[in-house]
């Protein structure tokens, strides 16, 4: 068994795509997962048209993770500019979390980050309600930068939250 390959998404794998991260983050789905938002959102994580929005940009891709032939995880990346790319909708197939998946897309990450964008750092937020995701970041070698972002929470496009005190931490590492 050769194990997962990766490749950059397209439209093609659109529908695939939208289920995976739907799965990986809202609803009864997730919870099979050690990682998810589900207790903290409700509604969409993301729609088909912003899927669409990302993979005809020329500035960020969707990195995904096949498993004999099967979608078993995503992330995308984006060139911010001058040297710093952002990481983004992490999603593994909830049955197959806490198996190396989540690992194995940061590496190629960061590979992919420095080949495609000459990135040098990359940065990420992640919701400051889930100390589990940030410390697991930090081991794989982020730190928190001491920023903060708000987080949309009157965008249903995100989700529909269910606490008003939502925000969202800065992380990055240097590549």
């Amino acid at each position: 068994m050769s194990g997962p390959t990766t490749r950059i998404s397209t439209l093609d794998d659109l529908p695939a795509l939208h289920r995976l991260i739907e799965r990986a983050y809202r609803g009864e789905t997730a919870k099979v997962g050690w990682t998810n938002e589900a207790d903290l959102l409700d509604g969409q994580r993301t729609d088909v048209e912003e899927l669409t929005e990302i993979l005809t940009d020329p500035a960020r891709i969707v990195l995904l993770a096949e498993d004999a032939r099967v979608l078993v995880a995503c992330l995308q990346l984006v060139d911010e500019g001058g040297g710093t790319t952002y990481l983004g909708m992490l999603s593994v197939e909830p049955e197959r979390q806490a198996g190396g998946l989540g690992r194995f897309m940061i590496a190629a990450a960061e590979v992919e980050a420095v080949a495609r964008f000459g990135a040098d750092t990359m940065r990420m937020t992640v919701i400051r309600q889930r100390p589990e995701l940030i410390a697991w970041y930090e081991r794989r070698g982020y730190a928190l930068t001491g920023e903060t972002e708000p987080f949309p929470l009157s965008d249903e496009r995100f989700g529909l939250p269910r606490r008003q005190d939502l925000e969202f931490v800065v992380l990055a590492k240097r590549l």
